[in-house]
């Protein structure tokens, strides 16, 4: 058997017009039935009786659709002209359908006896029935409206919160883009073009790999140390043998899923500060491994690390490429990632990042 004939109800009640009708055939079916049982003990003809139940119910039900068309003319008009107007179109259906119940009900028993010949008590009871329905119309539409603000006050917010991670995604090209267009026009300068060009063919092959990934999307560590090794590859032209990559890895870690070029700032930055200052070079250590749930990743080097004053304040006080870093951590995992800045046993600094783990 097909399933669509079991998921045909479900799929159709998000329709806010099946939603309604079925609302509607629900609630003047109660009152049909709760008419009946409760005037089971009073009247004597349950058939004649049955016959003005399906008058009133049906009637009633027509009004309320008229109402309806009504109420959703005044939904855009002032909150106050919409409240007057309403009362007036519930004062005028429930003349109508007290109208209707009372010639009914002469139609129906003529001349017997105990017939309800009173109209005001037909008009505040339909009153009564009409108000409770507007009532619920009113309060099940400013509901709905109320959730469809709320989803496009997400929306914004989410549109917002994307816009912002590209920004600070797009920002890592330019700066990086500065520091070796630097590099290159001073080999330019010393006219060593062979190393120049070779460093440009680099560059070309870090930047199309850079813009050919998604910036909402997340990779693996895997594929962001092979990120990584293009940037390097365009230091070690700079630099060659006094720049050192030892890189560790478990084999789970390598399968975390995590920010596009979330190193590359960092290794920048042990690059300038630890690898450059120094006449005989370094190393930068890259570790990850999965505990608890958690990506525990640290970039380390071996250089003259960062002033115990500035340590604390050394993720927002610092350059672009870390600020942005933990700007981007924060933006994405907010009190789920930790990032802390410290110094190494040996010297040179530490940087320490936990954030969830997720894999493909």
């Amino acid at each position: 058997m097909n399933n669509s004939a079991f998921n045909w109800p479900y799929s159709n009640f998000s329709n806010p017009r099946w939603q309604y009708w079925t609302l509607q055939f629900c609630g003047w079916g109660g009152y049909a039935l709760l008419t009946f049982i409760s005037s089971s003990v009073w009247v004597q003809d349950h058939w004649l009786y049955l016959q003005y139940i399906v008058v009133t119910t049906v009637s009633g039900l027509v009004l309320s659709e008229l109402m309806h068309k009504c109420f959703k003319k005044l939904w855009k008009p002032s909150p106050s002209k919409r409240l007057f107007a309403s009362l007036a179109i519930v004062l005028i259906a429930a003349i109508l359908w007290a109208a209707i119940k009372y010639a009914t009900t002469q139609w129906l028993y003529e001349d017997r006896e105990n017939q309800p010949k009173l109209l005001l008590f037909w008009f505040s009871y339909s009153l009564l029935l009409l108000v409770t329905w507007t009532a619920l119309y009113y309060g099940i539409k400013f509901y709905k409206h109320a959730l469809f603000q709320q989803e496009k006050t997400l929306l914004a917010e989410s549109m917002a919160h994307q816009a912002q991670l590209k920004m600070l995604r797009y920002q890592l090209n330019p700066h990086f883009l500065f520091n070796t267009l630097n590099a290159i026009s001073t080999l330019i300068l010393e006219q060593d073009n062979h190393t120049a060009n070779h460093m440009v063919t680099r560059l070309s092959q870090f930047l199309r790999h850079s813009l050919d990934n998604d910036p909402m999307q997340k990779v693996t560590l895997a594929k962001e140390i092979e990120a990584l090794r293009l940037y390097l590859d365009i230091e070690k032209v700079r630099f060659t043998d006094r720049l050192n990559l030892v890189i560790k890895l478990t084999k789970e870690a390598e399968q975390a899923l995590v920010p596009s070029l979330l190193l590359q700032p960092l290794v920048e930055n042990a690059v300038k500060y630890a690898i450059s200052t120094r006449e005989q070079g370094g190393i930068i250590r890259i570790k990850a491994r999965v505990f608890v749930n958690e990506l525990l990743l640290e970039v380390s080097d071996n250089g003259p690390g960062v002033p115990a004053a500035e340590l604390k304040q050394f993720g927002s006080g610092s350059g672009v490429g870390i600020r942005n870093t933990c700007e981007r951590l924060q933006a994405l995992y907010g009190s789920e990632q930790r990032i802390q800045f410290c110094h190494q046993p040996g010297g040179g600094l530490a940087v320490r990042m936990r954030i969830p783990f997720t894999s493909k």
